[in-house]
C-alpha cells in the first residue's frame, strides 16, 4: 500500500472539505504517520473516513479512534500554540496527543483502560513524542480535584455534560474542546475562560461518538 499516496488522499479529500482550512494543521497531518498509530489488524484502514476500533493484544478494548476528519477539525477549533499546556482525556492510540504535542509546549494525555494507556504510551515513545506524557487513572476524578491549570482541556470522547470543576482548571483565554450530548443529538464545543473569568460556548457541528468513562450523565426527564 501506497502509505504517503494515502495520507495525501485523506487530507485533499476527506479533511479540507470539512472546512480544516489552517495550513499548519494540514502539513501536521502529513507529517505525523497515523499509520503508527493503528492497531496492526487495520493499519490499512488507516486514513478511511470510519473510526477505527482499538484493538490491543487482538483483544477488544471497547473503544475506537475517531474518524481523521474528526481530529483534524477538533485540532484546528483547539488552535494550541507553541507557549501553551494542554490536558487530554482519552488518550486511546495516542494520535491525537501526538499531534497536540506538536503544536503545545507540553501535553499530558489520561486514559483510563490500562492496556490502552500502555498502547498509547508505547505508539507516543516510537514517534519520540517527548512533550507528551500518559497517565493512567479516570480523567474525570483528576480533573475534577486539586491540580494545575491548563490553556487547553481536550477531551477526546463525548459527555453528557462539561463538569464545573473540569471548566475551573482552565486558564484564563484558555479552551476546552468536548463532544456534549447525549444520543442521538451529540454537538462538538469550544468552550473559551475569558480573562474576567466568565465561560463562553460557541457550539461547532453535529456529530456523535462514544462516551467517556468516569463522565456523570445528567438525569433524563421522565413522566
Amino acid at each position: 500500500m501506497d502509505f504517503e499516496r494515502a495520507r495525501y488522499n485523506m487530507v485533499e479529500q476527506q479533511i479540507r472539505p470539512w472546512d480544516v482550512l489552517d495550513q499548519d494543521v494540514l502539513d501536521l497531518l502529513i507529517r505525523v504517520r497515523r499509520e503508527d498509530f493503528v492497531p496492526a489488524a487495520y493499519r490499512t484502514m488507516a486514513f478511511t473516513d470510519m473510526e477505527l476500533p482499538l484493538t490491543v493484544d487482538g483483544s477488544s478494548t471497547g473503544e475506537a479512534m475517531f474518524a481523521p476528519k474528526l481530529e483534524a477539525r477538533l485540532l484546528q477549533e483547539a488552535g494550541v500554540r507553541r507557549h501553551e499546556t494542554v490536558v487530554e482525556v482519552g488518550t486511546g492510540s495516542g494520535y491525537m496527543a501526538a499531534l497536540l504535542g506538536h503544536r503545545a509546549r507540553q501535553v499530558t494525555t489520561i486514559e483510563i483502560h490500562p492496556a490502552l494507556a500502555r498502547f498509547g504510551a508505547a505508539n507516543l515513545a516510537k514517534v519520540q513524542a517527548g512533550n507528551v506524557e500518559v497517565v493512567t487513572g479516570d480523567g474525570a476524578a483528576l480533573l475534577g480535584g486539586d491540580g494545575p491549570s491548563y490553556d487547553v482541556i481536550v477531551l477526546s470522547g463525548s459527555v453528557s455534560f462539561v463538569p464545573e470543576p473540569v471548566l475551573s482548571r482552565l486558564n484564563p483565554g484558555g479552551r476546552l474542546i468536548a463532544i456534549v450530548g447525549d444520543e442521538p443529538v451529540m454537538t462538538a464545543q469550544l468552550v473559551t475562560r475569558t480573562v474576567q473569568g466568565a465561560f463562553v460556548t460557541r457550539n461547532l457541528f453535529d456529530t456523535q461518538v462514544r462516551r467517556l468513562t468516569g463522565f456523570p450523565v445528567r438525569e433524563r426527564f421522565r413522566f
